[in-house]
């Protein structure tokens, strides 16, 4: 049994029921074979035993009041998993579907995104189960100040930097930024995605989805093509989704489809982002009232469907493991050429195989999604200095940031005898650096 193996082999016996976080650890570990046979020391020093448990994890009780009056109880959690290449970085997202195994699968992935960037930051994530969707403004602050009301011990600008995620947008960030600031009786860059009235950074909505098309857009260039002309289907239809939609229209693709948790749209002619915004952003609705307003659409009730519509680009930007095997069969069968993930762990284990062996550009999350947390750094950078950078200047460090990405997933793909594997690739690029910064500080 390699060392990879038995690492995993301990981590499944330690984590019975935590079934996201064997399934990031076992497509890293696995992945990491080459590297650890050039490397002997990485074993003789217990790296991956140490990369694979968290530094910390926080869980606390978050009782908050509704409207009438009624007490509720929901759980927080905080993984602050990897501080050796810098201070814990990593969104909070509030969603039915948070337990501990999520919050560390995405803390594992954050590590590695985060790594993948070239800037000064750690990797961490938490959350918690209450869902902002259907609460009414007053609730979801309550729950926010609440939450925060225990967070606060554990955060700050040079120990760990939380930002949002799925639940948590600018209103969510808002109240929590509010309540630390009292706690704390401070005003620092301790939270990201902050709003631009109090010290938020330009690009940040947009960074996600622009940064999976900027890496793309290079993976693209490399191989003498581009969006211009290219049919795409982009799965979500909250920030990344829309933001990624809107970059690929604005280099000529044709984005046809897009789904919400209830179904998907289908416009022959291009999704018409002015009203999908609209219906998303300004009145909080559902994307079946699409249909409803752009002559020529189609609305379909569920999701799994959106695979089977014909494309060139295929952007999974909802969800961990929407797109499963026979959905990437499907794309193949159809003609699709590159695949890119906007969310996390979007793809299964089973579709990643069926795109690599098929020869498709497949950019796996914690390489393609890694512009929203490479934004976050430079607003961190922006508050320290008290700066404040203009949209274009943070554009191009993000665009320069994501092309930096491709070419270490390519180099490091192709130097360990996988070119074209860019999951392999992203995930030895991201290992080596903070294995080695792990080596330099000892045992710690």
């Amino acid at each position: 049994m390699s060392y990879a193996e038995s690492v995993l082999a301990r981590l499944k016996e330690q984590n019975p029921h935590e079934p996201e976080f064997l399934q990031a650890a076992e497509e890293i570990l696995l992945s990491l074979r080459p590297v650890l046979l050039a490397h002997p020391e990485y074993e003789k020093n217990a790296i991956l035993e140490r990369f694979t448990e968290p530094e910390r994890v926080i869980l606390f009780r978050v009782p908050w009041a509704d409207d009438r009056g009624r007490i509720h109880i929901d759980r927080g959690y905080r993984v602050q998993f990897s501080s050796a290449v810098g201070p814990y970085k990593g969104g909070l997202r509030f969603h039915p579907s948070v337990d501990l195994s999520i919050v560390k699968f995405l803390g594992l992935e954050q590590v590695l995104k985060n790594s993948l960037t070239g800037l000064p930051i750690g990797g961490g994530k938490g959350g918690s189960s209450f869902d902002p969707k259907g609460k009414s403004d007053a609730e979801v602050m309550r729950f926010c100040q609440s939450f925060m009301t225990e967070l606060y011990r554990h955060i700050g600008p040079d120990t760990d930097v939380p930002a949002g995620d799925i639940g948590v947008g600018s209103r969510e960030i808002g109240y929590l930024f509010g309540m630390y600031k009292r706690l704390t009786g401070e005003h620092t860059g301790t939270l990201t995605g902050r709003g631009l009235s109090y010290g938020g950074s330009l690009v940040r909505t947009e960074a996600t989805g622009y940064g999976l098309i900027y890496l793309m857009e290079e993976a693209m260039r490399v191989r003498g093509d581009g969006f211009a002309g290219k049919t795409v289907v982009v799965s979500g239809a909250g920030n990344v989704a829309i933001y990624a939609a809107e970059k690929a229209q604005e280099l000529g693709a044709r984005v046809v489809a897009m789904y919400d948790s209830d179904g998907y749209i289908y416009d022959k002619n291009g999704v018409d982002l002015d009203v999908v915004k609209h219906i998303k952003e300004v009145e909080r609705g559902r994307l079946s009232t699409y249909a409803e307003r752009v002559r020529g659409a189609e609305y379909h009730a569920g999701c799994r469907g959106i695979w089977s519509v014909p494309c060139d680009i295929a952007l999974p930007c909802a969800t961990q493991n929407e797109l499963d095997g026979e959905s990437a069969k499907t794309l193949i069968r159809n003609g699709v050429r590159y695949v890119g993930e906007g969310a996390n762990m979007p793809t299964t284990p089973e579709g990643a195989e069926a795109f690599l062996k098929s020869g498709i550009v497949f950019l796996p999350a914690k390489a393609a999604n890694a512009g929203g947390v490479a934004t976050s750094a430079l607003e961190m950078a922006q508050s320290s200095g008290r700066l404040y950078w203009s949209f274009e200047e943070v554009d191009a460090r993000l665009k320069a940031v994501m092309h930096n990405i491709y070419r270490r997933i390519d180099e490091a793909a192709s130097e360990y005898g996988m070119a074209g594997n860019y999951i392999a690739g992203a995930n030895i690029a991201g290992f080596l650096k903070v294995a080695d910064a792990m080596l330099a500080q000892g045992l710690v």
